[in-house]
């Protein structure tokens, strides 16, 4: 569901604000809690219905077939563990994971909700330190979680080592648009129009001007590509969505 920019003095962002690197899980947890029951709702709104159209090309990406065993990591509301399952089938297995309970919960109960039962698995567990065996998964996602972790090396690490040898890591995540006119029409947009959706809809205005502001954090499209090969994932590429709003990352362990 930021990244670490941690330095001497042990601090990171929440957003535009500097916090003690200790606290930032904590006050970013406190956010999805809030957000969690409104948070599938929010996206419709927020996105114009895009972010379906944004997971269903990042699982696209995923190479998952017949009897793979997927993580989806930061798994929220279950949309990508849903379109996964259909991939994996009844030979594989899906697991929705999550650091936040109040997340993992209802991803839990929407996927239930769905029919899904038989090849799903919960579990709750921080991006960081994965609570897997190595070399258990043939795919590993993370859709709009990257940027709320604390230290989003250990995170890509953490993916790295639970992949199989030959399996891959799919990330989507909201980046950098690449026109500059685009640039300035989508921060008009984030800062201006979608607090005020999060005050109307979740009642909740200051969770989502964090949620706007940790994107404008989060690496660029290079700059990630450039972690995911320092700690070991190899054939990476992104592809530019929505005019580079949205990026998805690809990598393989070879």
């Amino acid at each position: 569901m930021g990244i670490n920019q941690e330095g001497s003095t042990g601090t990171t962002h929440f957003g535009f604000e500097e916090v003690a690197t200790h606290d930032k899980a904590g006050r970013v947890g406190d956010v999805f809690h809030s957000v969690a029951t409104r948070y599938d709702v929010m996206n419709d709104l927020m996105s114009l219905g895009a972010h379906r159209l944004w997971k269903r090309f990042a699982v696209a990406q995923s190479g998952v077939h017949s009897g793979d065993w997927v993580l989806d990591v930061a798994g929220g509301t279950g949309d990508l563990a849903w379109l996964l399952a259909a991939r994996a089938g009844v030979g594989g297995r899906v697991v929705l994971s999550d650091i936040n309970d109040s997340m993992l919960a209802e991803g839990r109960r929407r996927l239930l909700d769905r029919g899904g039962a038989g090849n799903f698995s919960y579990l709750q567990t921080d991006a960081e330190n994965l609570a897997f065996a190595d070399d258990r998964f043939h795919c590993v996602t993370i859709g709009f979680g990257l940027r709320n972790v604390t230290n989003i090396d250990r995170a890509l690490a953490a993916m790295y080592r639970v992949l199989r040898p030959g399996g891959r890591v799919v990330i989507l995540e909201f980046s950098k648009p690449v026109l500059r006119s685009l640039s300035k029409l989508y921060d008009a947009y984030s800062f201006a129009v979608i607090p005020r959706i999060g005050r109307f809809v979740a009642n909740d205005e200051a969770s989502y001007r964090y949620l706007v502001e940790s994107i404008r954090r989060h690496p660029d499209q290079r700059t990630l590509e450039t972690k995911m090969q320092a700690v070991g994932f190899e054939r990476t590429r992104y592809f530019n969505l929505s005019g580079g709003i949205v990026a998805v990352h690809v990598g393989f362990k070879l």
